[in-house]
């Protein structure tokens, strides 16, 4: 039976991509008015359907809160269209008449959008919008442990469009969602690019699969809380970051950082503002909870509440009010399972003697897991901000907000986005937040400006030869003598 549902999944991920192919020809022939009318009706179905689909997302998955989830169903649907509406995605982008060069977008063809159980829904709705944007169909594969909200929400999106004048095929989503038939649609030679976001081995099988890949790795950002810092405006933002959807987003903190002169007034922040702080039997009775056996994320505290991991970890003492498990953690790598991500509602702790202790500290975290991803800080002197931005490795360096909100461009002026690059050092092919621009080829256009003598004689009026003006001078007085 399992083998009938792999070669069924396989036939149906096979007859996608060629109704997509079709799509993409007609896409192409487009105009961009046709597109941005596109695109505009998938915001508008985004937005109607919005709390519907985040009250879908969170029953069927369990994971985060269903009116966070409309509020990131409506990031990627207005807040992202916001930004793209006006952006130039196809036929003549920049035409430069002094140096006579045109630039001409093109679609980069038939895109392959794996979507996580975290951000189900908003993730189709960006993934699909930022496509059609640039005039390439998209093919969902989505969790299995979401598959009923991820078809739902592909179901909306697709009539949308289509009312909208898109060929059938622009949006498409695999309904037998198995491993085969994913690495069937990442590695067929119709499909021209990969927007890979999810788990890391999914991520990797991505850059593996022969074709490009746009992924993203575990975030894992540290926060550091300056001396200079409002420290309860900071604590406030920390615990908002973390406590949205329940920490499912890959930009929220996952360790607090601080010198040990600041350790007294962050803690009583933290206490005052509903974090529980374990005690040492706590930390290390949680530890043993946070990751399965294989060094992965235990997936029974992702997006769960204080409440739920506590009882499921044994911890009786915690009361119903917390709002985060903070736990004191004093390394980071194999046997120090806080510094890793944790896609939930518990926080490392890292106190340090002074302010290159915690520099250290910080890159050592990132270089663990999360290298390329972001990095928060809570200041207010500039220069430290610039300090620990150009030596920290990652792509998203935040001062003074909640890092899951402004590493997607909610509270920042970043590029809108629930796909966060992570550069070369996080093994990505972009450091960008991820839009219609990172879905298009550009054709360059040149007209010739130069022959081939005036080539020549650039080179001659840079010889490299230099002349002795003794010897000049004694040749000119030669030939002035026989001329007398």
């Amino acid at each position: 039976m399992e083998f009938d549902k792999d070669l069924r999944s396989i036939q149906e991920v096979r007859d996608l991509l060629t109704q997509a192919r079709r799509a993409q020809n007609a896409l192409a022939a487009m105009s961009q008015e046709d597109l941005d009318r596109i695109t505009a009706a998938i915001s508008a179905a985004g937005a109607e359907h919005a709390a519907r689909l985040a009250a879908m997302a969170a029953e069927e998955t369990g994971f985060g809160k269903k009116e966070d989830k409309e509020i990131k169903n409506r990031f990627a649907a207005v807040t992202l269209y916001e930004a793209i509406r006006d952006q130039k995605t196809h036929g003549i982008l920049h035409e430069d008449r002094e140096h006579r060069t045109v630039d001409i977008g093109v679609p980069v063809g038939v895109v392959a959008g794996l979507v996580p159980s975290t951000n189900p829904t908003s993730t189709v709705i960006y993934k699909a919008m930022i496509c059609l944007k640039a005039g390439n169909p998209i093919i969902f594969s989505p969790h299995p442990s979401a598959v009923g909200c991820i078809l739902e929400t592909v179901k909306v999106i697709r009539q949308a469009v289509e009312r909208a004048g898109a060929p059938t095929g622009s949006i498409s989503c695999i309904t037998t969602p198995t491993i085969e038939a994913t690495n069937t649609l990442m590695r067929h030679d119709i499909t021209r690019l990969i927007l890979a976001t999810g788990g890391a081995a999914m991520v990797k099988a991505a850059y593996s699969s022969g074709t490009p890949a746009i992924g993203v790795g575990a975030g894992n950002g540290p926060a550091y809380i300056h001396h200079t810092a409002n420290v309860e405006q900071a604590v406030k933002r920390i615990l908002d970051s973390k406590t949205f959807d329940n920490g499912t987003i890959c930009a929220s903190e996952q360790s607090v950082i601080m010198e040990a002169r600041m350790e007294p007034a962050v803690k009583a922040a933290l206490r005052s503002q509903g974090a529980y702080l374990l005690d040492e039997e706590e930390t290390k009775q949680l530890s043993r909870f946070i990751l399965r056996a294989n060094g992965t994320m235990n997936p029974a505290i992702v997006g769960k509440s204080v409440e739920t991991v506590a009882k499921l970890a044994g911890l009786s003492r915690v009361p119903a009010s917390a709002r985060v498990l903070v736990a004191r953690e004093t390394g980071v790598g194999k046997g120090h399972p806080y510094s890793s991500e944790k896609l939930g509602l518990i926080l490392a702790c890292y106190v340090e003697p002074d302010e290159e202790a915690v520099l250290r500290r910080c890159v050592e975290i990132l270089e663990w897991e999360g290298a390329g991803h972001t990095f928060a800080i809570h200041t207010e002197d500039e220069a430290v901000a610039k300090k620990f931005a150009a030596a920290v490795p990652a792509s998203r360096v935040l001062v003074n907000t909640p890092a899951s909100l402004g590493g997607i461009g909610a509270t920042t002026c970043l590029f809108p986005a629930l796909t966060l690059g992570c550069g070369a050092v996080g093994g990505s092919s972009s450091s960008n937040n991820i839009g219609p621009l990172d879905l298009i080829n550009i054709k360059r256009v040149a007209w010739g400006v130069k022959e081939l003598e005036q080539l020549r004689g650039q080179a001659g009026s840079a010889s490299p030869y230099t002349v002795d003006d003794s010897l000049l001078d004694r040749l000119v007085e030669q030939i002035m003598g026989r001329l007398k």
